[in-house]
């Protein structure tokens, strides 16, 4: 009879410790949920003040001897001029005001193109590329995927579509230590944001893929190709109103 009450106890403590992990693993999946979704929401009339991505290349550039460069300057949706809100749209997502954070489309056609190794970018939307800087660490995982489609989900169902455009014209990298298009403009331009020609605001949008090694103010003949492009779709894309 002992050893049976041995293995009784040894059940019930294993069944307790089960239970035990089982709800602090509820907690925090709970507790998850109501800090990102509280997040979310407060970034939809806070500005973010600071990305990770922001302070990675704040870090990297110290460490290289260039010391800390980080060059932003916040213009609202209104004062963003709308050449540049449209070369966005055009060169980055012409199905922005219809999709739902997901274009599946762009999505299968990136994969199939990347499958056959021709170079292609990737298939992520506006939206998906603002949850991922403002929200995400840099770099490229499956992990960092779901938690992409994650805060996607999230600023689709709590912002505007205004809201989305104009942080991620204001947080994305468009070259180096710069952030935003108003940095971008006043230093490849020496002009704002808002006095944008549609030539030049395409440029901007041309270099977005890598903006650390393409420049809008000294354009290859392959930015001059993908400006074309965007000037082309511009045409055929609306923007979002207040």
């Amino acid at each position: 009879m002992p050893p049976s009450k041995k293995k009784g106890k040894g059940k019930s403590s294993s069944s307790n410790k089960l239970s035990s992990y089982l709800r602090i693993a509820k907690r925090v999946i709970k507790w998850y949920f109501i800090v990102t979704i509280v997040w979310v929401v407060l970034y939809r009339f806070v500005n973010p003040p600071v990305t990770f991505l922001m302070i990675q290349r704040g870090i990297e550039g110290k460490f290289a001897g260039k010391g800390w460069v980080l060059d932003k300057r916040w213009k609202d949706y209104g004062e963003l001029s709308k050449n540049l809100k449209h070369a966005a749209i055009a060169g980055e997502d012409a199905n922005f005001m219809t999709h739902h954070g997901f274009d599946f489309r762009s999505i299968q056609k990136a994969y199939f193109k990347n499958k056959a190794g021709k170079p292609v970018r990737g298939g992520s939307t506006i939206s998906q590329q603002t949850a991922k800087n403002v929200f995400l660490w840099p770099g490229r995982s499956y992990i960092r995927k779901i938690f992409e489609a994650y805060f996607t989900v999230l600023i689709e169902i709590f912002w505007s579509k205004q809201r989305i455009l104009e942080v991620y014209l204001n947080v994305a990298e468009m070259g180096d230590g710069l952030y935003g298009a108003e940095a971008a403009t006043q230093y490849y331009f020496h002009k704002s944001s808002a006095r944008l020609t549609k030539s030049r605001a395409a440029l901007i949008i041309a270099v977005l893929p890598n903006p650390r090694k393409w420049s809008p103010s000294h354009p290859t003949p392959y930015i001059y190709y993908k400006q074309s492009l965007i000037l082309r779709n511009m045409r055929r894309v609306s923007l979002p109103t207040p």
